[in-house]
């Protein structure tokens, strides 16, 4: 059996970036657990179950479904009690509430160094989670992204979201952008805005830019597994 753990936001995760993997995972046989900071349920970011951000009634109502009825979204683990050498893959989707949670999180970090370490594992991140490699580093200090090729949510995209002082439509404050952090730390970043989709793979990991590739994203996921 193939298991994956999939790591996400309490604090808003997107809909496509969480549940297409999961579900793609999950109909090739693998076993998946989900684990929050905290350990209570995730909490879906509603902007990504807007109609146009979903591609459609249909879409959405099957969204919300898996988000409501899914074993591991309703009773997830604590992070702080999982190990990435239980699993084969550790996978961070994204979503803005990635950035005041899981990025920030020292157990959360731990599991993707874990994850890439060595040669049984691989870690699939998504969008805004894409940050948390700006503060993941190796024991000697070293950041885990130097002179890696990764994707992520780009700035270009972020400065149509943000006003003019980084606070989103539901009145938070962004605390930083993806790419300017991840770059800060050293990454090879290329979110490659001229095409459709953008999935990068760097030995065990794997990043993905944003909702649109995720589907891609799982694929490869699969793929390398």
């Amino acid at each position: 059996m193939t298991d994956a753990l999939f790591v996400v936001s309490e604090e808003g995760y997107w809909a496509e970036e969480c549940i297409e993997p999961l579900t793609t995972l999950e109909a090739e046989g693998v076993d998946v657990t989900v684990a929050t900071p905290s350990g209570s349920p995730p909490v879906v970011d509603e902007r990504s179950l807007d109609p146009d951000a979903a591609g459609g009634e249909e879409r959405v109502a099957e969204l919300r479904e898996v988000d409501e009825e899914h074993p591991g979204l309703n009773d997830p683990e604590p992070i702080a009690q999982v190990a990435a050498d239980g699993y084969d893959a550790v996978v961070f989707p994204g979503g803005h509430g990635t950035v005041w949670d899981v990025n920030q999180d020292r157990h959360a970090r731990q599991l993707l160094l874990d994850a890439v370490a060595g040669e049984a594992g691989v870690a699939l991140v998504v969008c805004h989670a894409v940050g948390i490699l700006a503060f993941t580093r190796e024991a000697d200090g070293t950041p885990l992204v130097e002179g890696r090729s990764v994707t992520g949510f780009p700035n270009a995209w972020e400065a149509d979201i943000v006003d003019d002082d980084d606070v989103m439509p539901d009145g938070r404050k962004l605390p930083y952008w993806v790419e300017d952090e991840v770059v800060l730390a050293g990454a090879d970043w290329d979110a490659e805005l001229d095409a459709d989709t953008s999935v990068t793979v760097d030995g065990d990991l794997i990043t993905a830019r944003g909702p649109g590739s995720s589907a891609d994203a799982a694929e490869t996921l699969l793929e390398e597994l």
